[in-house]
């Protein structure tokens, strides 16, 4: 793909800024630029226009944890992002005037500010600084509850029920417990949403996360979708009564100021893109150049979809048949793991969120299942057990992770048991995931994690098959998913996978032979970062919309098969049956002891 031919095009569009800059020369190169702020650290990665990676940067941000909240700083969040992009750019030489287009992907944690866009607290402490309820954050549970026995038509689009990880409870926590913080806010917003607000001064949210976590019904925009030089997107798929049913009439007002009155399909370029009048000192922070097209945000893991769903083999791309990316499911495998999966038509599947439009492939209905911890259980599985100190230290006196090692561990370990696979060294030992509830497909925040087999081994070998259980009890939780979205109208035969998990030999090998599919990783690993990218590369209007985008900047690396070896099949059903068991077994004891109590 050449500069003047191909999906991109120099000659296109350029910004009003760009076009009457006091430099004649052109950029010797087009490249985009992708933001990720995850749960703990902001990231930044450059690009070009075929999606190689050129250079990334991370910077850490903070995190507040009390119980069930979970609090951060969108202040220090916006620091993390300016040093991230700063160092990316230094790292891979990339001058400010090559970065063409920028995109921001953020987890779904909900953001509070006022009037003069000033952090508004959320938290108990009153601390000021706190101001973001993340992601993870389970304080609204109850709130939840009391939001989905109403019923309402809306709760139909995201599984039949709303978890305490959406944004509705959580407005509803704060409203019930925070009257002064509820009366001084101005905006709420999703942080991914807040960073291109921050960036461009517009205020036009994303279909992706307004659908996906606000109950916004995407496909009243189906007569949009072809409005690519709309700059007005009116919000015209809140439902009110929905609002005012949970309580939560006040944020109609206005048009739905506080909470959106403008929504926009992922990578409508907003405002005037990144400019000083926007933010006056945001040129100075970011070190880039004003005017540089903003795209409309996503979703974390919606972004990930989008760096990666396209990454099949050319033999297996079939460039014209619309259903071949149905039968695609990808994985966003990090702190938590996100399922997500495309149709053209809309399936209703109880306890999996959607179906939601447009959210991340324009014109496909989303289905997104969920593990609320896979990232965050084996590290609560490794740091919790009497061995972690010694094993860390074993781990960086060799230069490796810690995940490595036990990955050299598992080898041995099989070769000294003389077994014909390594799945079957846990064969005494089963893991239920869900030590922070089960977000997909039972949707029950109350379940609780299941180590079965413990004994009073405490040696590092004993650790190296509690961390394998773990991960082939997140595998038969995804594989239960597939299942239930395969039951329910998907025809899901292929699976794609990124994140850091996805750099883990074991979990991905556990995963293909568990479900039985095939795994594609991407040849670019940072697919959360490339998916960012590509809404910069769509907001710069030189390609034609995101789906040529993906085409374009999407390619695959390795695939890793299923084993062949029938009796791995035989002893992955078996433990399935179990792992199914450990929590029907949950639900009955549950209600012998409600039984007891009443």
């Amino acid at each position: 793909m050449s500069d003047t031919g191909g999906v991109f095009s120099d000659t296109q569009y350029q910004p009003l800024e760009m076009a009457v800059s006091s430099t004649p020369d052109k950029p010797s190169r087009t490249v985009f630029l992708g933001v990720d702020v995850g749960t703990g650290s902001a990231r930044a990665g450059l690009f070009d226009k075929k999606g190689k990676l050129l250079g990334l940067s991370s910077s850490p941000i903070q995190i507040w944890k009390d119980g069930a909240c979970v609090e951060q700083s969108s202040t220090d969040i916006w620091l993390a992002v300016c040093a991230a992009v700063k160092a990316a750019c230094s790292k891979a030489k990339v001058a400010p005037t090559e970065v063409q287009g920028l995109g921001f992907a953020a987890t779904c944690s909900l953001v509070a500010v006022d009037s003069d866009s000033s952090p508004v607290s959320v938290s108990l402490s009153g601390d000021s600084r706190r101001n973001v309820i993340v992601w993870m954050d389970h304080r609204a549970v109850e709130q939840a509850e009391r939001i989905n026995s109403s019923k309402s038509p809306v709760l139909e689009y995201c599984g039949g029920a709303v978890s305490p990880e959406m944004e509705p409870p959580k407005l509803l926590w704060v409203k019930e417990n925070l009257q002064e913080s509820w009366s001084m806010v101005f905006r709420w917003m999703d942080l991914s949403d807040w960073l291109s607000y921050r960036a461009t001064g517009d205020d036009t949210r994303s279909l992706c996360t307004t659908v996906c976590k606000w109950t916004y019904l995407g496909h009243a925009h189906m007569h949009h979708v072809n409005d690519n030089h709309s700059r007005d997107m009116e919000a015209c798929g809140w439902d009110d009564h929905f609002w005012e049913e949970i309580g939560l009439g006040d944020l109609i007002e206005g048009h739905h100021a506080k909470i959106g009155r403008s929504v926009a399909f992922p990578g409508h370029p907003l405002g005037s893109g990144l400019t000083p009048t926007a933010a006056k000192a945001i040129t100075y922070e970011l070190g880039l150049e004003p005017g540089i097209p903003v795209g409309t945000s996503l979703i974390d893991a919606h972004a990930g979809g989008v760096g990666v769903i396209e990454s099949v083999p050319p033999s297996e791309a079939e460039e014209h048949d619309k259903e071949a990316i149905c039968n695609r499911m990808v994985l966003v495998c990090g702190t938590s793991t996100c399922h997500m999966a495309v149709s053209q038509k809309k399936l209703f599947i109880p306890g999996v969120w959607g179906p939601f439009w447009s959210a991340m492939v324009p014109e496909y209905w989303l289905t997104e299942g969920g593990q609320s911890a896979t990232g965050a259980l084996l590290d609560h599985i490794i740091e919790s057990h009497a061995a972690s100190t010694r094993l860390a230290n074993r781990a960086a006196s060799q230069d490796i992770s810690v995940f490595e090692l036990l990955n050299k561990m598992l080898e041995t370990m099989i070769v000294e048991q003389n077994l014909s696979f390594v799945a079957s060294l846990t064969e005494d030992v089963h893991v239920l995931p869900d030590f922070h509830g089960n977000r997909s497909p039972i949707a029950d925040p109350k379940a609780k994690g299941v180590i079965y087999g413990l004994t009073l081994d405490t040696s590092e070998k004993q650790l190296a098959l509690l961390y394998l259980a773990a991960v082939q009890g997140i595998a038969y939780g995804t594989r239960h998913i597939v299942e239930h979205c395969n039951a329910n109208g998907h025809k899901i035969n292929t699976l794609l996978a990124c994140g850091g998990l996805s750099k883990n030999s074991v979990f991905m090998q556990e995963h293909a032979d568990i479900i039985g599919c095939p795994i594609i990783l991407p040849r670019e690993s940072e697919s959360v970062l490339l998916g960012a990218a590509i809404l910069g590369a769509v907001a710069t209007r030189k390609c034609l919309n995101l789906k040529e985008a993906m085409k374009a900047m999407n390619a695959p690396g390795e695939v890793i098969h299923p084993s062949k070896d029938p009796k791995v099949k035989k002893y992955h059903d078996a433990k399935y049956k179990i792992f199914r068991g450990l929590y029907e077994q949950q639900l009955s004891y549950r209600s012998m002891i409600a039984q007891a109590l009443s």
